[in-house]
């Protein structure tokens, strides 16, 4: 090479800088709001999950809404996903167990419900109900749950379907303990009162 020449300068286009592959690369998409790559994580991730919520709950319909709450609670929190502190298959079986523990903790306050209830049902011209589902169908969901008042009601929904405790329930209501908890007593009986007067078939008012 002579004094005069020169070095040349262009070498080609400047390579671009490595892009993640594979599940890394999905994983920054779900972040970033890909709508897309929502739905491969759960093509790839949602069996998982679904049987470890069916191998805890032991019920396969409980085990598919706990499934996608997983999935909706994942979208919703994608934000929160660090992938410095471990996969995106690891955060999700993380909140898998969350979830499993809510359902167990709402189950275990259905099944309370119950007992309160057919402990009070001591019906004179038949056996006591026994069948939880049946208890909790006229109770909960039947037509008596109307002839409570509105605080009663909203004691029961926050007591057995947000899974709140009577101190939960006071903050959230404003309402003082004592006042929760005698709406909690009330309801009961009432429905109590409502089933047994009406040989459990509908509540007289």
């Amino acid at each position: 090479m002579t004094a005069t020449q020169t070095v040349p300068t262009d070498c080609g286009p400047t390579p671009e800088p490595a892009r993640p592959s594979g599940a890394a690369e999905v994983a920054d998409r779900f972040v970033s709001g890909d709508e897309d790559a929502l739905a491969e994580v759960y093509r790839e991730w949602g069996t998982l999950v679904q049987a470890l919520a069916r191998r805890a709950l032991g019920d396969p319909c409980e085990a598919e809404d706990v499934t996608q709450t997983v999935f909706l609670a994942a979208w919703r929190g994608r934000g929160g996903f660090r992938p410095e502190r471990g996969s995106l298959s690891s955060w999700l079986v993380g909140i898998t167990r969350r979830k499993i523990a809510d359902a167990l903790a709402a189950r275990t306050r259905r099944t309370e419900l119950v007992a309160t209830a057919s402990s009070l049902l001591a019906l004179d011209d038949g056996p006591p109900l026994t069948d939880p589902q049946t208890v909790l169908d006229r109770v909960v969901i039947g037509e008596s749950m109307a002839e409570l008042t509105e605080p009663q009601r909203r004691v029961l929904n926050l007591a057995y379907y947000e899974d709140l405790t009577q101190v939960q329930i006071s903050q959230v209501t404003g309402w003082p303990l004592g006042t929760v908890k005698s709406h909690q007593r009330r309801a009961l009986h009432r429905l109590s009162r409502c089933l047994q007067e009406d040989a459990l078939v509908s509540c007289a008012a």
